[in-house]
């Protein structure tokens, strides 16, 4: 499991490069329609998988339905129940479907039966449900993390292929396989220890795709985050006693919180140590502080919840160098004996540089690179480093070196911004 993306500490001790429908310029009434639309999108989805249990089929009526919004709302106006109208239009385009098919006869006297009743779509948000059906123990985990990505968090096939380093070809014919295995599977909540493991990994992933873009010029996508946290949460009201859960979503909180300080005016990406601290989310922080210490507490103890505590051991100082180093350090020490990461290791690296010295960090930095060969963020963390042990002409080597490894453009342009100044 990749467990550093979510702290702000992993790039380096001032917080380094990286504190996981429709598209286009549009006007404001656009990207309302837009957000709109991107919300609505996994919980109509679920509703028809639900009552069809043919997820590719669902998934091309629903993407014909949104379309027709896109098209028709502007024009006509809005409908009173926007979510009835995707899902209905949906249900009906997989009918005409599956009418026009001789050989799927038995899928049109059912489907005919049971279009999806107006009055009761309201009822239902079948977004958790599609989640899990994502995360089922069918599929690899690659596939289920690569689907849940596609179908739950909104991303493009060409942005999961970005963030795992493939071709787009290939990621759309993995989404695709991971789908036709799911046909027929059954559609209710299952907490399976391995679904569930599956589950927390992919909010994970998607948060973090959320709080810091693997590409593109954007540093955040809240959308994403935000989508992540309010699934966490249902899957908290779910299993409220799992400790795992709680520390993940705990997490989340305590690391969204920073959010608002993490860029400047002109959008520039800030370290940690320099943050407005008073920008941070207090609500986010004390919900999350008590989160963290309820899921420390829940037995036994898992990678969510140390990655918890040290989070809320960042938040909830309000000067960067009054942070308890040698606690976080412990942590993440724990931390690399439950997991073995080499993400963890950096980490670990970082906290040992605050504590004993940049030759400590930089030390403890040499086995990764066989792990993390070629990772720009060993390369930051290097930069980082040896700017605190002085040496400058070797930190702005290793932030170059970082800044051509990574496809976010924030990252890029701290990182060259980083290197000129030491130049």
């Amino acid at each position: 499991m990749a467990t550093s993306r979510t702290s702000d500490s992993a790039n380096g001790p001032s917080g380094g490069p990286s504190d996981g429908p429709v598209g286009g310029p549009v006007s404001g009434a656009g990207h309302e329609l837009e957000d709109l639309l991107r919300e609505l999108t996994p919980q109509v989805l679920g509703a028809v998988v639900r009552w069809s249990g043919d997820f590719a089929a669902a998934e091309d009526a629903v993407q014909e339905a949104l379309l027709a919004a896109a098209t028709t709302w502007p024009r006509d106006g809005r409908p009173d129940s926007p979510k009835s109208w995707l899902i209905q239009t949906a249900s009906r385009r997989l009918i005409d479907e599956v009418r026009q098919q001789q050989a799927r006869r038995r899928r049109e006297e059912r489907a005919a039966l049971r279009e999806v009743p107006a009055g009761e779509v309201e009822e239902h948000d079948d977004t958790l449900r599609l989640l899990f059906l994502c995360c089922h123990p069918g599929l690899t985990p690659a596939s289920a993390i690569a689907l849940t990505l596609r179908a739950v968090g909104g991303l493009t096939t060409a942005e999961i292929a970005t963030a795992y380093l493939v071709p787009e070809a290939t990621m759309a014919q993995r989404i695709s396989r991971a789908k036709s295995k799911l046909k027929g599977a059954s559609f209710e909540l299952d907490a399976d220890p391995d679904r569930l493991r599956n589950v927390l990994h992919v909010l994970y992933l998607m948060f973090n795709e959320g709080y810091t873009s693997t590409s593109g010029p954007e540093l955040h996508r809240s959308d994403l985050s935000g989508e992540a946290i309010r699934l966490t949460r249902a899957v908290r009201a779910q299993l409220p006693g799992d400790g795992q859960v709680t520390g993940l979503l705990a997490l989340m909180l305590l690391t969204d919180a920073r959010r608002a300080a993490r860029t400047g005016a002109a959008g520039e990406l800030v370290p940690l140590a320099e943050q407005d601290r008073s920008l941070w989310d207090r609500d986010h922080i004390t919900e999350g502080v008590a989160l963290a210490v309820e899921a420390f507490e829940t037995p036994p103890l898992g990678e969510y919840q140390i990655q918890a505590a040290i989070a809320a051991l960042h938040d909830e100082v309000d000067r960067a160098e009054d942070t308890d180093w040698p606690q976080i350090l412990a942590l993440y020490g724990l931390l690399e004996d439950l997991s073995g990461n080499p993400m963890v290791k950096l980490n670990r690296a970082i906290a040992a540089a605050m504590v004993d010295g940049p030759d400590a960090g930089l030390k403890l930095l040499e086995p990764l690179d066989d792990e993390l060969a070629g990772h720009y963020r060993l390369d930051a963390t290097r930069g980082h480093l040896y700017e605190m042990r002085g040496d400058n002409a070797a930190a702005a080597e290793h932030f170059r070196a970082a800044a051509r490894g990574t496809t976010s453009l924030p990252e890029r342009d701290y990182l060259m911004t980083k290197a000129a100044s030491l130049s």
